[in-house]
């Protein structure tokens, strides 16, 4: 009799459930303010979780979603003052990195996918050839703001809709190509230093599943399938706040090519916002 794994089970939980239903009635469940609600919620939550509240800047919350989208003490995240350096935009364990080989880079060990597919611009994707990625993986427990990398101007802002998929190494190793897949919005940005493009890719995951952007006058970015151009124009300091995840998720961040992965940055290694990720 086959013996049912545990990362069987996660996959079956997270991705064999209706996941758009599933993502709707969590959210709406993660704001509910009724203090027993949220209790409840939240002790089961640091249970099955590694939730450190110690550098939140309130550890009282009025409900779970408070909780997930929580602001940290002031000084807290200490960004890498090198302008050369563009530093990891929030805390994250490493789940892919390297270079761009081809216009492919890796979901996770030996199993590639098309840059073009993640940005839905062939032209786009064409800037990073032969440049430098690194895959950033948000725990549900983890802070879920993130930051400015570097002196920059936003310049646009595409939003791509899409599935729910969990983005946890399980679901990686079994869903081809499923950062192109869920929800998405891809940042395009141009350090003010150099003027060398960079550009961020906030994906969604299930349960809440929301990307909300401090720059752009959006409301919470739609879920429906297709693509949203957004012309933008915002210039952020380096450790600025760009915006916030409403679950865990990921984050994909490109640079052309001159960018090289700073010491200590390889796949599994965790890294808080403000550490040094890749230098010119």
């Amino acid at each position: 009799m086959k013996i049912v794994q545990q990362e069987d089970v996660n996959f079956l939980l997270t991705n064999r459930l209706p996941r758009r239903l599933a993502t709707q009635f969590v959210g709406r469940v993660s704001r509910i303010e009724q203090p027993l609600v949220r209790d409840v919620s939240l002790k089961l939550w640091g249970f099955f979780a590694d939730l450190d509240l110690s550098d939140a800047k309130e550890t009282q919350f009025r409900s779970v979603h408070d909780c997930f989208t929580r602001e940290l003490k002031l000084g807290a995240r200490p960004f890498d003052p090198d302008p050369a350096v563009l530093a990891s935009p929030c805390d994250a364990i490493i789940g892919a990195c390297g270079t761009v080989e081809g216009g492919k880079i890796l979901q996770i060990k030996g199993l590639p996918y098309a840059l073009e597919d993640l940005l839905a611009d062939a032209d786009h994707a064409a800037t990073f050839r032969n440049g430098c990625y690194v895959t950033l993986r948000l725990t549900s427990s983890m802070y879920h703001r993130f930051h400015a990398p570097s002196e920059l101007a936003v310049t646009a802002v595409t939003h791509i809709g899409g599935d729910t998929w969990n983005v946890n190494p399980i679901a990686l190793q079994r869903v081809e190509k499923l950062f192109c897949r869920n929800e998405r919005a891809v940042i395009r940005t141009s350090l003010v230093e150099s003027g060398h493009a960079v550009t961020l890719v906030p994906v969604a995951a299930i349960l809440v599943a929301g990307i909300r952007l401090r720059f752009l006058d959006l409301a919470r970015v739609s879920r429906e399938r297709g693509r949203t151009d957004y012309a933008c124009h915002a210039i952020l300091r380096k450790g600025e706040e760009m915006g916030w995840f409403e679950h865990g998720s990921t984050i994909v961040v490109l640079a052309p090519a001159g960018f090289r992965l700073c010491d200590g940055v390889a796949t599994g290694t965790k890294i808080r916002a403000g550490g040094a990720l890749m230098r010119r």
